[in-house]
């Protein structure tokens, strides 16, 4: 699973028009104090599925019947399983006996209980189910949406809603084989993970039949039915794979000429996988299939569901679509041993998947292009992940979960971001070759089985005979929190003491790690293990500057002398892409900690842009843009901020050129083309360069009046921008009205985005209330995420949310709810905290999903305000004395 970076938890905001209502009500929820809230015992232990679904995505409502044979313990009246929503008349079958069950849904994740009318006998049971439910419209259970003028649908299981789609025993630990059929309309298309067998007609319907799954956890089972194009070819064989693999594509009819990219790169992407793993695909099949509200993708074995922007390319779709491509369809595929393979005992195993994948979507991406740049990105995440990492309010990334309640929030940048960060540390210290003999074992080990964090740890311990390895990922994986190195000279010597990263209003834990430390001075790189209060480096006195993470791949941050700081800021210029982020993570670090001063600060941020690297070059105005966003930059300052931004990027532009047509820069390398269609979207919107917003204007102009050449794809965001900049809430609606009559990803996202981060008042207040059923529930969702973030927006979107958030809770589902505290991130001040928890606290913990991120958030909105009485004169006189 890759959760995309937006807030989509709602299905519908107030003020919008919301789906018809269902067909069919929710059961009644009873009330069970004995009622598991979250594992199930063993008194039942799933074996196999027949699942025969009816599926007619243009109506409410869906039906199946399902046999689920088990293993009883011992005899027993009664059994939970799942089942969330769902209308369910239950039996069981004991030999040539039949036994009536009653179905009875006992809490609102979903247990239910089974009730017989006489106990079962211990062994071999077959349990019955006939359901009806109703489907979605958002990436939750089974959905549909309304594409063009037909109907499709898809599924979302992971975490817990395969039991919105089916009663079952809805666990990661439970894995059977699953035998499915789909009766749909004649001509539509139906997927599932296994291939299909065969088509029958049943009355007006036809029935799709496909064999039996290898093992699998109800979270992975995909169910897709519709009108689909559904193209087909075949993955050549490999030294690992002696037969062709299958391989389908499949999109909605608006994108049925968006399916070359995807059918030609998904084959190399899949042949670099199966020589990392050294073993073939572990599935018969492979579909690649594009949704278009899945807010990121997920890993059902042999079907894996992407958002349509993801996968379905036009043929000059922008470099930074081609990367998220990479990047994410390479973490999707390597779930399919890691995570499919060999699936975790519980959730709070997680970490094994996704740690993983990330690490692996950004190692992989970066082979299948190099010219991409692809690998940068998985550090990024990391340094990103160690902002909610260094919070008081938190979690480790491997952390017991106990309630069904709890399971979603295992899902948030500790575990992608932190996770992957600390597995590309593992592996730059044990080396390549032994990490992935590691990784090799435990699938070999584990292979259509579950394993737990400790399985992991032994394999890769075994593997790379050395023991020290486990305590150095326990150290990290087990516990909260970003190690601080400190680096301080003494003659030839440098003592590195360890201490736990705080922000400016922290009080520090007292934590340890066994902390995996490379540096580099000049072009020696050395590497240590860590693991007491401070150690002894040596470390050549002089000039030559000391880089203390060597890489970027450590899972820490250092701080400096301040002639140590000078030496290293003055080699940014000429760094790596990763050496360079990890450098100004750092030093942004130190500022946030109030050890670092701004006009330091500012000058590390001016020698990045001229860093080759189009990641690291703009990797401080970003982080400056942030605090801007927060109103950490006094207003009076805003204007010096600005022309501080124009007069050190501006030249960077000026150098690479700037034609906003069509195909202006397609012989150029993709990260040119990238850090130009970044710097063009700094200097737009941040710098508010004039002669960018007119170039941007003029060609959008042109392109809305047919003249598609005039403003090539990657610039679509930037240009509408620019044009509902200009012209207030007249230009808004016209662009959000011709972003929603097309189907084109790429158009969509570029006007909503538009519309949204424009700051103006006036649009904000329209878009609040903006009801046209053409905006799908990703993209409301969207919008309000990005009204929040703006930054003239902000505090009147967090006001109408206090004001909705009633309507906006009950709407939440799914593992992509929960979020709504990421629309009050931008928010500032402890007094500004205060009032949001008055008035929304209450009803969010309440409610159950996203309390951990709510919590965090509110910690940050309270540090933020730290930040701004600490630093924000200092930092505002800084950039006033640069004019």
């Amino acid at each position: 699973m890759l959760l995309a970076t937006t807030l989509s938890l709602l299905a519908t905001t107030a003020g919008a028009q919301t789906a018809a209502p269902a067909a069919t009500a929710a059961p009644t929820i009873a009330a069970d104090p004995a009622a598991p809230k979250g594992r199930l015992s063993d008194a039942a232990m799933p074996k196999a599925y027949r699942l025969d679904f009816t599926i007619q995505p243009s109506k409410p409502d869906f039906s199946g019947h399902g046999e689920i044979d088990v293993t009883v313990k011992a005899p027993t009246s009664r059994l939970y399983l799942h089942g969330r929503d769902l209308k369910v008349k239950a039996s069981a079958r004991v030999g040539g006996r039949t036994i009536p069950a009653t179905f009875t849904q006992v809490d609102k994740t979903g247990t239910a209980r089974l009730d017989f009318a006489q106990p079962v006998p211990a062994g071999a049971v077959t349990l019955v189910f006939d359901w009806t439910g109703s489907f979605g419209d958002s990436a939750s259970g089974l959905y549909r949406v309304k594409v063009g003028d037909q109907w499709y649908s898809w599924t979302q299981f992971q975490s817990i809603d395969a039991r919105a789609a089916f009663p079952g025993f809805d666990e990661p630990g439970f894995k059977t084989p699953f035998t499915i059929s789909i009766t749909t309309d004649p001509g539509s298309k139906a997927i599932t993970n296994a291939p299909e067998q065969g088509v029958t007609r049943v009355g007006g319907l036809e029935k799709h039949q496909f064999a039996p799954t290898r093992p699998l956890p109800t979270y992975l089972v995909a169910l897709v039915t519709g009108p689909f194009v559904h193209e087909t070819a075949a993955i050549a064989p490999t030294p690992e794979r002696a037969e062709p693999l299958p391989l389908g594509i499949a999109v909605t009819q608006p994108l049925k000429d968006r399916t070359a990219y995807v059918q030609a790169e998904t084959p190399r992407i899949v042949t670099l996988l199966e020589q990392y793993f050294g073993t073939p695909f572990p599935f018969p099949k492979l579909d690649q299939i594009g949704s278009p509200i899945m807010p990121g993708a997920m890993e059902n074995a042999g079907a894996d569901i992407y958002g349509d922007g993801i996968i379905a390319l036009a043929p000059d779709a922008p470099v930074s679509q081609k990367k998220v491509f990479g990047m994410v369809v390479a973490h999707e595929l390597a779930h399919q041993w890691f995570g499919d393979l060999v699936s975790p005992v519980w959730w709070d195993d997680l970490w094994l998947n996704e740690s993983f994948a990330n690490w692996m979507g950004f190692r992989i991406g970066g082979e299948w292009r190099p010219e991409l740049n692809i690998g940068v990105g998985g550090l990024e995440d990391g340094f990103s992940a160690m902002n909610t990492d260094s919070l008081t309010v938190g979690r480790p990334i491997h952390e017991p979960i106990t309630e069904n309640a709890n399971i979603d929030s295992a899902f948030d940048s500790i575990t992608y971001g932190k996770g992957g960060h600390v597995i590309a540390m593992i592996a730059g210290y044990l080396g390549d070759e032994k990490f992935r003999d590691g990784v090799r074992l435990h699938l070999k080990r584990h292979a259509y089985g579950n394993a737990a964090t400790a399985d992991f740890f032994k394999s890769l311990a075994d593997a790379a005979q050395d023991p020290r390895v486990v305590t150095a990922m326990q150290s990290f994986v087990d516990q909260q929190g970003v190690p601080l190195i400190t680096l301080k000279r003494d003659g030839n010597r440098l003592v590195a003491s360890q201490s736990r990263y705080t922000f400016i209003g922290q009080t520090p834990q007292p934590t340890r790690w066994t902390v995996p430390f490379c540096y580099s001075v000049a072009a020696t790189r050395k590497c240590t293990l860590i693991d007491g209060p401070s150690a002894v480096i040596d470390a050549p006195a002089g000039n030559a500057a000391l880089m203390p993470n060597a890489g970027g791949t450590g899972y820490y941050r250092f701080d400096l002398e301040p002639a140590d700081w000078d030496r290293l800021i003055a080699t940014f210029p000429s760094m790596s892409g990763a050496e360079a982020i990890a450098a100004s993570d750092s030093l942004w670090a130190a500022f946030r900690a109030g050890r670092m001063d701004a006009p330091r600060l500012l000058a590390g941020t001016a020698a990045l842009a001229a860093n080759a690297d189009s990641n690291a070059a703009l990797d401080g105005a970003q982080r400056l843009a942030g605090l801007n966003r927060r109103g950490v930059i006094p207003a009076a300052a805003v204007p010096a901020y600005r022309a501080y931004l124009d007069r050190t990027f501006a030249p960077r532009l000026a150098a690479l050129g700037f034609d906003p047509a069509a195909g202006a820069y397609a012989s150029d390398d993709p990260d040119r083309q990238k850090l130009r269609a970044d710097l063009v979207s700094l200097l737009a919107h941040e710098a508010e360069d004039k002669a960018v917003l007119a170039k941007l204007s003029a060609a959008a102009q042109r392109y809305i009046a047919g003249d598609k050449a005039a403003l090539d794809p990657t610039y679509l965001a930037d240009g509408f921008a620019a044009i509902v900049g200009q012209g207030g809430l007249p230009a808004a609606k016209k662009i959000m009205d011709l972003g929603l009559t097309s189907e084109d990803p790429v158009v969509r996202s570029a006007a909503l985005s538009a519309v949204a981060d424009s700051g103006q008042p006036e649009i904000a207040t329209w878009a609040l209330g903006f009801g046209d059923a053409r905006l799908r529930s990703l993209e409301r969702a969207t919008m309000l995420l990005r009204l929040a973030q703006a930054r003239g927006s902000s505090a009147m979107t967090g006001d109408w949310i206090v004001e909705n958030i009633d309507t906006l809770l009950g709407n939440a589902n799914g593992i992509f709810a929960g979020r709504l505290a990421q629309s009050f991130a931008t928010q500032c001040g402890a007094d500004r905290a205060a009032r949001i928890d008055a008035a929304v606290g209450g009803k969010i913990r309440e409610a159950g999903a996203g309390v951990l991120d709510y919590e965090r958030t509110l910690e940050g909105i309270r540090l933020c305000g730290a930040l701004r009485d600490a630093k924000s004169a200092e930092l505002g006189a800084a950039l006033t004395a640069k004019k």
